[in-house]
């Protein structure tokens, strides 16, 4: 349920190595899964929409598994079926849930036209594109990361005044890309772009280094910082902060810290504080041993660890072999997140920049070598995957 960074790895491995006498059926509301890691880069034009994208029906028909394209309305553990909004429910022997998470206090904000939270990934491009477009009677004929040979940049003689809440690393990803989108394109004539975070500084997480060479970058995009000011209000052209003013805003990009999606508040498993399923170190609901809960969906409540992509990544080898192990009856391994991994953020100017241990860099290599293994991840699960010249550009 999910074709997330873990649950594809497990639909590839299928593909040489299925579980014995195992049918394994794929859920998602997306015909396509969206690789994180690539999506600022295709916002700042580095890399064709196709290049970030898993086709699922693709990799399914090559695994030999079933797609299902449909939204999980609940589950029935005593029967072990799945139930859905517009398809009949299934039965399960083992269920492993991999559906992300959605942005911190997006949805009390989701009326204002306004506002473009930055998950679903899956079209996040499309959602920005459409709010950006200034004309509401102009012919759309560009949409971000997707390019027609006939197309032409949108204009408007106005200041388009873009907002991201949210001082997280993603938030700092965007923001720099964007910047690099809307001067490449010239989407807009002229243009602000403004971070929003409750936080003291931007990249909270990373060495004070890193945070004062991350904001020195922002500054000089001329990307100003707020710190210190929580969004509260989203109206369709202004925000209010806790302080009660307010701020002039065309577009409102929603990037906070993880929250759970509604959809695991309609399962009925145990979760942690905030939401997300509470697993053992076996990745395994504390609710039912036949569940599991991958990446941002599930909590280890022994060792939680935070909502990044690159534990999902590394939970791959775990899941897999406790699949096996569940049906064979042979013992579980258990999952240690990291306690530090290298971080590359794309800064939107070929470069990106680096922090692993006491090394900081801010160099074109960091760029080439967040894309090679950005690159060398996604391609694993892609078939006949063509390079983009957009990329070769950069």
């Amino acid at each position: 349920m999910g074709i997330g960074h873990t649950n594809a790895h497990i639909v590839k491995r299928w593909e040489t190595d299925p579980i014995e006498d195992c049918r394994l059926i794929c859920i998602s509301k997306f015909p396509t899964a969206t690789y994180s890691g690539m999506l600022p880069g295709t916002l700042g034009l580095q890399f064709d929409d196709d290049e970030m994208r898993i086709d699922l029906a693709d990799l399914c028909q090559r695994s030999g598994a079933e797609l299902i394209l449909a939204e999980t309305s609940g589950l029935d553990l005593d029967a072990g079926q799945l139930h859905f909004e517009s398809h009949e429910s299934i039965s399960f022997s083992a269920l492993s849930i991999g559906v992300g998470s959605m942005p911190a206090g997006w949805d009390d904000h989701q009326d204002a036209k306004s506002l473009v939270p930055i998950k679903p990934m899956q079209t996040f491009l499309q959602r920005l594109a459409a709010t950006l477009q200034t004309d509401p009677v102009a012919e759309v004929v560009e949409t971000f990361g997707h390019h027609t040979d006939n197309s032409k940049p949108l204009t408007s003689s106005a200041t388009k005044r873009i907002v991201v809440v949210g001082g997280g690393v993603a938030s700092v990803e965007i923001a720099l890309c964007l910047h690099q989108q809307c001067e490449k394109q010239k989407i807009v004539r002229d243009f602000t772009i403004e971070i929003f975070t409750s936080s003291e500084t931007v990249a909270e997480g990373m060495k004070p280094r890193s945070v004062n060479r991350i904001e020195q970058i922002l500054r000089s995009r001329n990307i100003r910082i707020t710190p210190c000011r929580r969004v509260t209000g989203v109206g369709d052209d202004f925000i209010v902060t806790e302080d009660g003013s307010h701020h002039e805003a065309d577009v409102v990009i929603w990037a906070t810290g993880a929250a759970a999606p509604p959809v695991l508040g309609k399962l009925g498993l145990e979760t942690d504080d905030r939401g997300f399923i509470a697993t053992s170190p076996t990745l395994q609901s504390l609710s039912d041993s036949r569940v599991f809960a991958v990446g941002d969906s599930g909590t280890i409540l022994q060792s939680p660890s935070p909502k990044a992509g690159v534990y999902a990544v590394r939970q791959c080898p775990i899941l897999w072999h406790n699949l096996h192990a569940f049906f064979d009856g042979r013992s579980m391994k258990t999952f240690e997140p990291q306690s530090d991994f290298l971080k590359l953020l794309n800064t939107g100017d070929g470069k990106a920049f680096l922090q692993y241990g006491l090394v900081t860099a801010h160099a074109r290599w960091c760029w080439h070598l967040k894309t090679w293994i950005d690159k060398r991840f996604i391609s694993e699960f892609q078939s006949n995957h063509q390079p983009s010249s957009q990329a070769t550009k950069t």
